[in-house]
C-alpha cells in the first residue's frame, strides 16, 4: 500500500469530495476514486457511504487519515534523522527568464550543503522541459506551471507566483491599458510559452485584437522592442535587472492573470532523496511561493492606486 494514497484520503476529507481533492493532487477524480477503493481493500473496511449521489466519508475514514498523519510525520522525522551522504549527478532544466534569478543562488546552496550532489543544468521552454521529465530524459525542471495543472504522473513543487503587467515606452503618456493599445502595436510574446498564451487570453478578453506583427520568444526582446517605442506587451518581469537593462513603463493589470513556477518532477520519485535536497535548498533563498519585485527600476503605475488616491482627493 503505497503512502501517496493516504495522502490523497486527506485531501479528500479537506476539500470534502474526491474531485476537488483530484484537483489538489494533480489527480483524475477515477483515480483518486480507485486510491480510496485500494485503501478500503487493504484495511478490509468501508470508507465511504456510496449509496447517495454523493459520496460521503464515513467516521472511520477521519481515523484512518488521523493515523496516518502521525505515521507520516514521525517517517519523515526519522528520514531526516538518518545520516547519509548525498551525492550523485540531477539532471535540471531551468527555463530562460528564471535561470539569473535562480541559478546563482542553487549553485552556491548545493556546493555548500550537497557538495557530492552535482547539477546538470539545461535550457528550454516550458513545453520542452515539461516533456522531457515526463520521458525521462531529465530529472527535474523550472518551469512556468500549465493552465490545466498538468499531467497527473508529474509532482509540483511551487516556487512563485508572478502576475503579468503591461509594458510601454517609457515616455508614453498613457496609463490606460486600452488607451495604450489604440496608441501602439502590440509585441506578442510566444503563444507558445504559458506566459505568452496567458496574455493573448487576457488581451481577446479585454482589449478585443489590437493590431499585432511581431511575436518574439524572449522576454527580452520583446522588452527591448518597447524599450525602443516600438510598441506595448503584457509580460512577467521575473529576471533580475532586466528593467535596468531596458527601462519601461510598468503598469498593473486589473485581474492580471498570474504564471506561477514549480519544480516539476515525476510524481513516482517526488520521494528521492536527491530531489529532496534539490527542493530544500530551493527553499533556503525561496521560502514560499511569493511575488518578486524590483523597486526603483522601472516608471511603474498602478492603475489601483491611482484611482485610491484620487478618491481620497475628492
Amino acid at each position: 500500500m503505497k503512502l501517496k494514497a493516504f495522502e490523497t484520503l486527506s485531501a479528500v476529507l479537506a476539500e470534502g469530495n474526491f474531485a476537488a481533492a483530484a484537483k489538489v493532487c494533480h489527480l483524475t477524480p477515477s483515480a483518486v476514486s480507485l486510491q480510496m477503493k485500494q485503501i478500503e481493500t487493504y484495511l478490509g473496511q468501508q470508507l465511504f457511504d456510496r449509496s447517495r449521489l454523493k459520496v460521503k466519508p464515513l467516521p472511520r475514514a477521519y481515523d484512518v487519515a488521523e493515523a496516518m498523519q502521525v505515521a507520516r510525520e514521525r517517517l519523515g522525522e526519522l528520514r531526516r534523522d538518518i545520516p547519509m551522504t548525498i551525492e550523485g549527478h540531477l539532471r535540471v532544466g531551468i527555463i530562460e527568464t528564471m535561470q539569473p534569478l535562480l541559478l546563482p543562488q542553487l549553485i552556491r546552496g548545493m556546493r555548500r550543503s550537497y557538495p557530492k550532489l552535482h547539477l546538470q543544468i539545461q535550457r528550454g521552454k516550458s513545453l520542452e522541459l515539461t516533456d522531457a521529465v515526463k520521458a525521462g530524459e531529465i530529472d527535474a525542471a523550472v518551469v512556468g506551471q500549465s493552465e490545466t495543472g498538468g499531467s497527473a504522473r508529474l509532482h509540483w513543487f511551487p516556487l512563485m507566483v508572478q502576475p503579468l503587467v503591461m509594458i510601454a515606452p517609457p515616455n508614453a503618456r498613457e496609463d490606460d491599458p486600452a488607451e495604450l493599445f489604440r496608441r501602439h502595436e502590440w509585441i506578442r510574446y510566444d503563444r507558445r510559452t504559458v506566459a505568452g498564451r496567458l496574455a493573448a487570453r487576457y488581451v481577446k478578453q479585454h482589449f478585443g485584437a489590437p493590431h499585432a506583427e511581431l511575436e518574439l520568444d524572449a522576454v527580452r526582446a520583446v522588452m527591448a522592442m518597447v524599450n525602443a517605442g516600438l510598441g506595448v506587451s503584457i509580460v512577467q518581469l521575473s529576471e533580475p535587472g532586466v528593467l535596468r537593462a531596458f527601462p519601461v513603463k510598468v503598469i498593473e493589470l486589473d485581474n492580471a492573470p498570474s504564471l506561477r513556477f514549480s519544480l516539476v518532477m515525476r510524481r513516482s520519485e517526488q520521494e528521492e532523496r536527491l530531489l529532496g535536497a534539490l527542493c530544500e535548498v530551493i527553499r533556503t533563498f525561496l521560502p514560499e511561493p511569493s511575488i518578486p519585485s524590483e523597486p526603483g527600476t522601472a516608471i511603474a503605475v498602478s492603475r489601483q492606486r491611482k484611482r485610491s488616491r484620487a478618491a481620497a482627493k475628492s
